[in-house]
């Protein structure tokens, strides 16, 4: 009679495939102040509740005041709604909710608070998740502009909008109070400005672009040398226009940012955006924009400052006579936050 020998250990977890973690496959950061909270019930209400979407909610809240927000929200929303735990990983199909008397980050998928600092005199939240979004999340990462007052939100969208995410506001005239939308606004890169009802249909429609199947209508799946007729159109409008040549731009990265204008226009094909871009000078205008992201840390390099401000530049300034001008000359870039 032969032995039967045991199976040998396997090294394979045996956890089913539904109990491993999933990540979401997109991020959508909302930001909120004064009026925010109708904004998000309105929002939460229409939003999708089972397509893979992780929501992460920063609004201003008075350190004295104890949150709700978390139980308010669980009312409009029939996915799990979180207040932020330090390290909670970020899932989708998921709501998380900023504690009081915290700053947040997003970092590798997670969550990560810190103590606001009671002595500082301005308190930026929403800007500094959305800064950290951007970073991990990339195009994947979605900002949302909702009711408040001031302009927390604005500079953090910038980073989004660089990152090749989404960024969207609620319509100032729909909003309670007006000053963060608007601020966003005046940013000039907001992609597109919709009453709270229809935002999350705009955000559903960039998650569906981002999982699509392959291109759009009319490309052909980009490579280092453009073939496609309607591509090379759109090459020569820009190039008649302003002067720049995107053929030798990076091939991947031009059918992006067209295919997201597409996205944002509602075409259907490459097509019909091409014969848009010969009639709508303002559209093509906001293709050379997002082609040519005005990115303002490229030569910035923290510690060559700091020597410049602790070294150089005082005994630069010692040196001079009382009466003697000290110019200096900064290499520009962007919009200039260098100098």
């Amino acid at each position: 009679m032969t032995a039967e020998l045991a199976p040998a250990p396997s090294d394979t977890p045996t956890e089913p495939v539904e109990a491993i973690k999933r990540r979401p496959l997109a991020v959508v950061g909302l930001g909120a102040s004064a009026g925010g909270l109708e904004a998000l019930e309105t929002f939460f209400t229409n939003a999708p509740t089972d397509a893979g979407l992780a929501f992460v909610v920063v609004q201003h809240l008075s350190p004295d005041f104890k949150s709700l927000m978390d139980e308010l929200l669980g009312r409009y929303t029939t996915m799990k709604v979180y207040r932020v735990e330090d390290g909670m990983d970020v899932e989708p199909d998921c709501v998380y909710v900023i504690p009081p008397r915290k700053e947040m980050i997003i970092s590798n998928g997670r969550l990560l608070l810190r103590d606001k600092d009671p002595q500082s005199p301005l308190a930026l939240p929403i800007d500094l998740f959305l800064r950290s979004l951007a970073s991990d999340q990339r195009h994947h990462a979605i900002a949302v502009i909702l009711s408040g007052t001031g302009s927390d939100g604005s500079r953090g969208l910038r980073e989004v909008h660089e990152a090749g995410g989404l960024v969207l506001v609620q319509e100032p005239t729909t909003a309670k109070f007006d000053g963060m939308p608007r601020s966003a606004i005046d940013t000039g890169l907001v992609d597109l400005s919709l009453p709270a009802l229809e935002l999350p249909k705009a955000v559903l429609r960039y998650v569906n672009h981002l999982c699509g199947d392959g291109p759009a209508p009319g490309f052909r799946e980009p490579d280092s040398h453009f073939t496609d007729d309607h591509t090379e159109q759109i090459i020569q409008l820009l190039r008649a226009e302003y002067g720049i040549d995107f053929r030798h731009y990076k091939a991947t990265t031009l059918h992006r940012r067209i295919e997201r204008r597409l996205l944002l226009n509602h075409n259907i094909d490459l097509e019909s955006y091409t014969q848009q871009l010969a009639q709508d000078r303002a559209e093509l205008h906001n293709l050379y924009k997002d082609l040519l992201i005005g990115v303002t840390r490229f030569f910035r390099d923290k510690e060559a400052f700091e020597h410049l401000k602790e070294h150089i530049l005082p005994d630069l300034l010692a040196k001079r006579a009382s009466d003697q001008e000290v110019r200096i000359w900064v290499a520009a870039c962007a919009t200039g936050e260098e100098a």
